[in-house]
């Protein structure tokens, strides 16, 4: 069965052409052209990956990255027009998987998708011996084949690449990992995003486990090295 996307952009004629090439893979395209209509489909449909305009009427595309955050970890690249750092790096602070900046090559474009969907699919299918079962570490407990996360007795939101991280980290205690290879690890080989992109989600993920971000108990960074999660 073909994958089902989900495309925002107000400017109509992106949407047919990439509507267009997308259906010539097989694949199920859905289109939104303004902010609110985006979410409706988002929190009415389950899909495998989303194509987000960050400039869109009624709600900016930030601004539904946020909300879909609130209840679904779907894969989510923003297309913007804008090449500054600024633009990028916020949309991943929101909770973007990737971006890409237009105008762009539609082969690119469909290349991210399969790798993000066949990453994504790998982890959904996993590995059964390793993925069927709980991980506690302190008060965090992974649900590693339902990819959740709870402190204590709360589940906590985490997008896809935050659990992968997490989960990454806590499979192998106390081993450093460099910027670099949480890149090539987590987002793959091919990403064409740098290491701030790790920053930003080492950041968050802080931000949603720690009592006290600025003083981590689980995830630590060894200075000028990289990230390791302490054992408890």
């Amino acid at each position: 069965m073909g994958k089902r996307v989900l495309v925002v952009d107000d400017e109509k004629l992106i949407v047919k052409g990439l509507r267009f090439s997308l259906e010539q893979d097989d694949m199920e395209v859905d289109c939104a052209y303004d902010g609110e209509e985006a979410l409706v489909k988002a929190q009415n449909n389950k899909y495998d990956i989303i194509l987000l305009d960050i400039m869109l009427p009624k709600l900016t595309g930030l601004e539904v990255c946020q909300q879909i955050r609130e209840f679904s970890d779907v894969p989510i690249i923003m297309l913007t027009a804008k090449g500054e750092d600024m633009d990028k790096i916020l949309g991943l602070e929101y909770g973007a998987d990737d971006y890409i900046t237009k105008p762009f090559n539609i082969l690119e474009v469909k290349a991210r998708i399969k790798a993000i969907i066949r990453r994504t699919s790998g982890k959904s299918k996993g590995d059964s011996g390793r993925k069927n079962q709980f991980i506690e570490a302190g008060e965090l407990k992974l649900d590693c084949e339902g990819r959740r996360l709870y402190v204590g007795e709360k589940e906590v939101n985490l997008t896809a690449k935050e659990f992968d991280v997490l989960e990454l980290l806590v499979l192998n205690p106390n081993k450093v990992y460099s910027r670099d290879n949480l890149l090539d690890i987590v987002w793959g080989v091919d990403y064409p995003g740098d290491v701030r992109t790790v920053d930003v989600h080492i950041r968050r993920l802080r931000e949603k486990i720690e009592a006290n971000p600025s003083e981590p108990k689980y995830v630590h960074t060894k200075w000028g090295v990289g990230y390791y999660y302490k054992a408890v």
